[in-house]
């Protein structure tokens, strides 16, 4: 894949070991910014553009939390990935509840942050280049997914990535199951017990999104998956 012109915003307090990520992400071709706090991360991000965003949690001056929170009042689609040394099942849905799309746990290897950055920009550059059935509309909304817009009336809603993708198969599978296996592996690659934790959320933001048009529902089928129920 080809990294070039692809910019990383990494937000690391220990020193050591944020030079030692930023040398060998800018080995790998990306243009690395790197800050020791919250505060410097959130006035890069607001001065440059990013394709994706790296942060640690536990930071001086603003937290990863705080900034991830600030972040996405903001920009909404950026993908945001944690890495921190708290390994608690709160932070990580925490973390997800917030608009993260993955999750590091310290410590981690340089090939698995690189698999999960792949796993991003592979996501992005399909949107990027996928030209059909990309558009859906059920009641009355309309969703765009190469925009991540969710649209009902002159009301916008930016999704992240994560939940245009769960969005986008639900659509495509309209009044059909969806088995949670599947879409675990679709779009986190894997169907762990914390993937599948972190899916729940986003199924949960997306029924939020939807919950004013009657005629839509995203239902429970127990022991299989989500149904994207549309009435006539």
């Amino acid at each position: 894949m080809n990294h070039n012109e692809k910019k990383i915003l990494l937000a690391e307090d220990d020193i050591n070991l944020g030079t030692i990520l930023a040398e060998r992400l800018s080995m790998k071709g990306f243009n690395v910014t790197l800050c020791d706090n919250g505060n410097d991360a959130f006035d890069k991000f607001k001065s440059d553009k990013f394709n994706v965003i790296i942060l640690d949690i536990m930071m001086p001056l603003k937290d990863g939390f705080t900034l991830a929170k600030e972040i996405r009042a903001e920009d909404e689609t950026t993908p945001i990935i944690f890495v921190t040394a708290r390994a608690l099942k709160e932070d990580v849905l925490k973390g997800f509840s917030i608009g993260a799309d993955d999750y590091l746990t310290k410590p981690f290897s340089m090939e698995e942050l690189m698999m999960r950055i792949q796993a991003i920009l592979k996501r992005t550059i399909k949107v990027e280049e996928e030209n059909v059935a990309n558009e859906f509309n059920f009641g009355i909304m309309h969703f765009n997914y190469v925009h991540q817009s969710l649209k009902m009336g002159e009301l916008e809603h930016k999704l992240t990535s994560k939940e245009a993708d769960l969005l986008k198969i639900l659509c495509s599978n309209k009044n059909e199951v969806v088995f949670r296996e599947v879409a675990l592996r679709k779009i986190w690659g894997d169907d762990t017990y914390f993937n599948g934790r972190s899916m729940d959320v986003f199924i949960s933001k997306l029924r939020k999104l939807i919950a004013d048009e009657p005629k839509v529902e995203i239902m429970n089928v127990h022991g299989k998956g989500f149904k994207l129920v549309v009435k006539d």
